[in-house]
């Protein structure tokens, strides 16, 4: 026996760890614990080594790091991903580490180079790293671990938290990879800037050893060379500078050019400190020649001469540091308004933008005022309007809980289009309501019940449990409501409708009457998909089918252990009659089917089973007699080529059944437990007893093997549970004709789908509908209006529940009884009528919803001016939900089309792109966003949530397989694939800092532009903040112009042509033309291109406005003793002799900018354009007629308002812009300084534009006026 090979051996310097020790300890924590024979670890005085049970030598970080790496952390098994941890494990080696080293530690010249080596290279790492969470594929790497380490110690030293906060996705990975258990074990508590906490003490053993234990004499030279690595390991070519990948690290970010050998040094940048030593080779260097020595003593000499400067520069007082940005401040209004008066604009604005003072008492007013009905303006709906009518119904949102941040794109996009067809002159609806929800309010109020009072609804009774749901309707479901009222969403309150109310019960009975008079709706016994932890069916549009490749372990509610899916078992069935060793063997995916099997089937054609006609297979537990069927829907080429047929679990199955006349019993009752089969199987929940009846096949010796098979499960997208097909009786829609004439309205035009890739879709989806199971086995919802049919004659038998004829629909249930009368020809009195005890699908009231909610059936004013309706927007992903349901209950009942056009917009991921999901902790508060929170509120709002405490454990960061529960092919909640992945950032690393308060504008505005990522929308909520700034900068700009103007300002006819406001004034105002409706954002708008209406509406704010015009007026005087540019320009004393006319035109043209701005901005700001807007100053009453009270019912841009065009001013404004671009390009490449440059004489400007560029601000001079020199500045 040969003795056993020696344990590696860990050779660490002593404490403190440096990063190479600290990376090689973390990628042995990946390992796993090694037991004590396979690894030591030692202190000696050397570096970071690794002895091997070989007796090879691995000297440095790098190749001890890759011994220890696992496989998955190297990049799993493709050349692909591999290839890419080489490179950035080279990236980390050769740019961040040295770069974080000399900023940290070298002479005052190179540490500020390498410094902003260091910040180029996070810039790219930032990049890289925006929408993933490690740096190479979903889970960490030896990539992460290795830049990870390089920016410990010296990075955390120099970095602070402006330049931390300039990287938010190297700070967010930063963050998830330190918080790893792996990690944490090594490093302890760390962030990327301020001082790291002392790691723990290491588990591994701990040896105190010298220098001598790793010296030459105990390993060898011939040890610590390249075979002994490992050429896949550290290959040289794999992590030579050359072959590190341009586009994953950046050409001009990470580059050797970028360091410059000046900067930092040969001999800390270049290869003799990553050379052969680094890399675990002993070989001596070679001898230099006599001019690489020359030119050696030259680079010192010029070291020496750059270190007595920098002495010097040290001496003098150091430079002002550059002014940071501020965390905006919290400003409130508070001033008592009453609710529903006026906001008081004549108090002076804030200095900065503040959210909640500009968004505070405006929406009371704006309600109460009635500009949000169509009514206002005129006397009543019906009164003609010549600009038309705009109505728009919004999708109902579920009265169960709060909104989120799906919900507030809805509610942004709709409210800027009806406010934009509001401002246009149209007669606007935009209807309100809410759904009542009908499983996700019953299972709401359930837990609730169960939570508080430990009762079932069973317990209480239908009656009782539909007034506790009520109850809980009137406690929570005005809180959607008064979300939307804070989103700014402009509805008109008074026609808001909840589906269960009176009318629109009514609506629905009338509907379900109708269509079932019609032989549209009808009672039948099929096949359902059931769900067993609702216990009612599903439609088949609920159905998310799970693709599986093989055995994956699903989660399923009600079980605490996951469920195995992706295998198929085989067993066998003993032949009727033909003795020992005769047998059937047949293989399903799910073996406790196999107690309802009512035949064994085989292919009529297939020669191995020929023998078998005739003949019957026993069952083992039941004793009864199976026929082998020869029937074609076998596929002899799958399996065994012989099936078990299962006719009451199966759609095929129960095909063949009718076929074959084969009975069709249910083994499974509506919990999903086992019914009308043998012990012990009786009562056993479905997934136990599979487990059960395999022990039991083994025990007989039936059982045949497993083996993996790919397969697809059928998914509850309400529940996330596992769908088990049955049979039950349900009322169904016959769909064909009702599709047939859906799918005619979008190919004859009458019906258009935006984007139009959705119409090939639909029509795909039309053409191969299926019926519409349309009943639920709830109690919350609209009670289905049928009743069955007991007749007291003797010569009528009784009826079976499946049957349609013993079926009758009423409005009233005496109505029922008569129909039911004239159906068998008997008296009323001997009618015995029982109402269905099921409800309604939800949507089906919804999908009555463009009509009902006027009154329908009954005629109304409403109803003959807004139906049909002009638009419906909405989530491309019901589509098929909600959408085609309402054109075929609009055709099929009032004959009309519900709406003429749809727009579908994209559906609202987290930055990671994953499906928002209260499990993950990934929903989003829209308020949340308005008013910000931290990241306890956060926590704290999921356990205050309906969660189950699995689901809670999950979503803050636990749970029991590792947290992120959700593996290639998973979904979030129940039956998501139990893998365990380090890659599922969670609440507190999303938000390590909580989210700041952003406002409601801000948000709208970031929906709206987002809008342009395609079908999904990843959404960054950090992104949101930068469109506060924005507002920050309208709002600084506002207050510019409103200075400018003054309180006595009278502002012209809008007529008129301001012909003295320069080439300034003509350049903006044409601006502002291609701004307007006949421009780009009304263009945009039609199209519903919302990224090109707030991209037309931000370039003319910021580029157009503040940028250029803003700066360009300042030095001229807005009166005749006070100039409106700041103090550091008032001494050039330009505006002296500037003419009042054009100091008129400069003030004109400010106020129609602003005004029109505004106006542009009021769809998609309402709150910020109101604020600025009510402080214009109003125009004189014979000039115009008197203006609008609210910037919500003010016109829109028009065309002959703003029709001047000056195409001369454009072509030099033109011009002049490209030589300031120019001129700022060339400044910072060349990296001169943002000050004014110095000024030197004097004199008469004889160019027309004579300008003076400084560092933001261009500066016009009057044609022929005289300059004053400015002070000489010193040379």
């Amino acid at each position: 026996m040969p003795p056993p090979a020696p344990p590696a051996l860990l050779l660490l310097p002593p404490p403190p760890a440096d990063a190479g020790s600290r990376r090689v300890l973390i990628a042995a924590r990946f390992a796993g614990p090694p037991p004590p024979e396979a690894l030591r670890v030692v202190r000696s005085g050397a570096g970071p080594a690794l002895r091997t049970p070989q007796g090879a030598l691995l000297r440095g970080p790098g190749p001890a790091a890759l011994f220890l790496s696992p496989p998955a952390l190297l990049g799993g098994s493709g050349p692909a991903p591999r290839a890419l941890v080489r490179q950035w494990v080279s990236f980390g080696e050769r740019e961040v580490a040295p770069a974080a080293t000399i900023a940290a530690g070298g002479d005052p010249q190179a540490r500020s180079r390498a410094l902003q080596e260091l910040l180029r290279a996070l810039r790219a790492l930032d990049s890289h790293l925006r929408g993933r969470t490690f740096l190479v594929g979903d889970g960490v790497t030896l990539a992460d671990v290795t830049v990870t380490c390089a920016l410990l110690g010296p990075g955390q030293r120099v970095l602070d938290a402006a330049a931390v906060a300039a990287v938010p996705n190297v700070h967010r990975w930063f963050q998830t990879c330190v918080r790893l258990p792996q990690f944490r074990a090594v490093l302890g508590d760390v962030g990327l800037c301020g001082d790291a906490a002392p790691a723990p003490q290491l588990d591994l053993e701990l040896d105190a050893v010298g220098q001598d234990a790793v010296g030459q004499d105990a390993v060898g030279q011939d040890a610590v060379g390249q075979d002994a690595v490992g050429q896949d390991a550290v290959d040289r070519d794999a992590v030579d500078r050359d072959d590190v990948d341009r586009d994953a690290v950046g050409q001009d970010a990470v580059g050797q050019d970028a360091m410059g050998q000046d900067a930092v040094g040969q001999a800390a940048m270049g290869q003799a400190a990553m050379g052969q030593a680094a890399m675990g080779q002993a070989t001596p260097a070679p001898a230099k020649s006599a001019a690489q020595l020359k030119k050696e003593a030259k680079k010192r000499e010029k070291l020496e001469k750059f270190q007595q400067k920098q002495e010097k520069i040290r001496e003098q007082p150091a430079p002002p540091s550059r002014r940071q940005r501020r965390t905006p401040g919290v400003v409130t209004y508070d001033l008592e308004t009453p609710p529903g008066q006026k906001k008081d604009v004549a108090v002076p604005l804030p200095p900065s933008y503040s959210p909640r003072y500009v968004e505070a008492a405006w929406y009371r007013w704006w309600e109460l005022r009635g500009f949000f009905k169509p009514e206002f303006g005129r006397g009543r709906v019906s009164q003609p309007n010549p600009r038309g009518v705009f109505m728009m119904c919004v999708p109902p949102p579920n009265v169960t809980g709060a909104l989120h941040l799906g919900h507030a794109l809805t509610s942004a996009i709709q409210d800027s289009i009806v406010r934009w067809q509001r401002m246009r002159g149209l007669t606007t609806l935009w209807n309100p309501g809410c759904d009542h929800a009908g499983i996700a309010t019953q299972v709401v109020v359930e837990r609730r019940l169960w939570r508080e009072r430990r009762l079932t609804r069973q317990q209480l009774g239908r009656e009782r449990f539909l007034q506790e749901v009520w109850a809980w309707k009137h406690e929570k479901g005005d809180r959607i409501y008064q979300q939307l009222r804070q989103l700014g969403a402009s509805m008109d309150w008074d026609r808001a409708c909840f589906t269960m109310d009176p009318k629109m019960s009514r609506a629905v009975c009338e509907a379900f009457v109708r269509l079932h008079e019609q032989g549209l709706i009808y009672r039948s016994t099929r096949m359902v998909h059931w769900s067993c932890a609702l216990r009612s069916a599903i439609s088949d549009i609920e159905v998310e089918k799970r693709e599986l490749s093989g055995r994956t372990l699903l989660r399923v509610p009600g079980y605490e252990d996951p469920v195995e899916f992706g295998v198929l078992v085989a067993f066998a069935y003993p032949l009727e009659g033909s003795g020992q060793g005769q047998e059937v063997v047949v293989a399903t995916t799910r073996l406790e089917t196999m107690l309802g099997d009512a035949a064994v089937a085989v292919h009529p054609e297939d020669p191995r089973y020929s023998h078998l006609r005739g003949c019957c297979v026993l069952h083992p537990f039941t004793g009864q007699r199976l026929p082998v069927l020869h029937d074609p829907f076998v596929d002899p080429q799958f399996g065994t080529g012989e099936v078990k047929v299962t006719p009451g679990h199966d759609a095929t199955d129960f095909e063949v059944g009718q076929r074959h006349c084969l009975p069709s019993p249910c083994i499974l009752d509506d919990e999903g437990r086992l019914r009308d089969v043998p012990p012990p199987f009786l009562g056993m929940p479905r997934f136990k007893a599979r487990t059960a009846v395999m022990e039991a096949l083994k025990e007989l010796g039936l059982f045949r093997g497993v083996t993996e098979n790919p397969m697809v499960v059928p998914i509850c997208s309400r529940s996330r549970d596992v769908l088990e097909p049955v049979l039950r009786p349900q009322w169904f829609l016959r769909c064909s004709a009702l599709a047939a004439a859906a799918a005619a309205a979008v190919r004859e035009g009458e019906l258009r789908l935006r984007p139009p890739a959705h119409t090939r879709t639909w029509l795909q989806w039309m053409d191969n509908i299926r019926d519409w199971c349309i009943s639920r086995q709830l109690w919350w919802g609209h009670r289905i209006p049928a009743y069955f049919i007991t007749i007291d004659d003797p010569s009528i038998p009784p009826g079976k529940d499946g049957e349609g004829k013993f079926w009758v629909s009423g409005r009233t249930e005496a109505e029922a009884r008569e129909k039911a009368a004239q159906r068998f020809g008997v008296a009323a009195e001997k009618v015995t009528l029982r109402q269905d005890e099921d409800v309604l699908d939800t949507w089906f009231s919804s999908g009555l919803f463009p009509f009902s909610i006027f009154g329908w059936p009954e005629p109304s004013e409403d109803l003959e001016v807004f139906y049909p309706g002009t638009l419906l927007e909405t989530g491309h992903d019901i589509l098929f939900f909600w959408v085609a349901r309402m054109v075929m209950l609009g055709l099929a009942l009032t004959e009309r089309l519900p709406f003429r056009e749809v727009y579908l917009h994209a559906i609202v991921r987290d930055a990671h792109g994953r499906k928002m999901s209260k499990s993950l902790g990934n929903v989003i508060d829209p308020l949340d966003v308005i008013h910000g929170i931290s990241l306890q509120g956060l926590h704290e709002q999921l356990e205050n949530s309906n969660l189950d405490p699995a689901e809670l454990e999950r979503a803050r960061g636990g749970g029991r397989y590792g947290g992120a529960l959700v593996g290639p092919g998973g979904c979030d909640g129940g039956g998501s694939v139990v893998t365990p992945s380090y890659g599922n950032p969670l609440q507190k690393r999303d938000f390590p800092n909580g989210i700041p308060e952003c406002g409601t504008d801000a948000l709208r505005f970031a929906l709206c532009a987002y809008t342009a990522q395609g079908r999904d929308i990843n959404l960054d909520v950090m992104r949101v903040l930068g469109y506060r700034h924005f507002c920050n900068k309208v709002w600084n700009g506002a207050r510019f112009v409103l200075q400018a103007l003054g309180g006595s300002y009278p502002p012209p006819p809008l007529t008129s042509r301001y012909g003295a406001g320069g080439l300034w004034g003509g350049r903006v105002c044409s601006g502002t033309a291609v701004a307007a409706p006949w421009g780009a954002v009304n263009s945009a708008m039609e199209e519903f291109d919302f990224p090109g209406a707030t991209t037309a509406v931000h370039r003319f704010w910021v580029y157009e406005l503040c940028d250029v015009y803003l700066e360009c007026v300042k030095p001229v005087p807005g009166s005749s003793s006070r100039c409106l540019c700041p103090p550091r320009l008032q001494r050039m004393r330009w505006a002296q002799g500037t003419r009042p006319a054009a100091a008129l035109a400069v003030r004109t043209t400010l106020h129609t900018c602003l005004d029109a701005g505004l106006r542009l901005l009021a769809p998609f700001m309402p709150f910020l354009s109101e604020e600025l807007w009510q402080r214009l100053p109003p125009p004189p009453r014979p000039l115009r007629p008197p203006p609008a009270p609210s910037i919500c019912v003010c016109p829109f841009p028009e065309p002959q308002q703003y029709s001047w065009q000056d195409e001369e001013a454009e072509a030099a404004m033109e011009f002049t812009l490209s030589i300031v671009h120019a001129l700022r390009s060339l400044r910072s490449t060349h990296g001169i300084t943002r000050g004014p440059p110095p000024m030197y004489g004097g004199g008469l400007c004889h160019h027309p534009m004579a300008t003076t560029i400084t560092s933001a601000t261009i500066i016009t001079v009057p044609h022929h006026h005289q300059c004053p020199p400015p002070p000489l500045a010193p040379r």
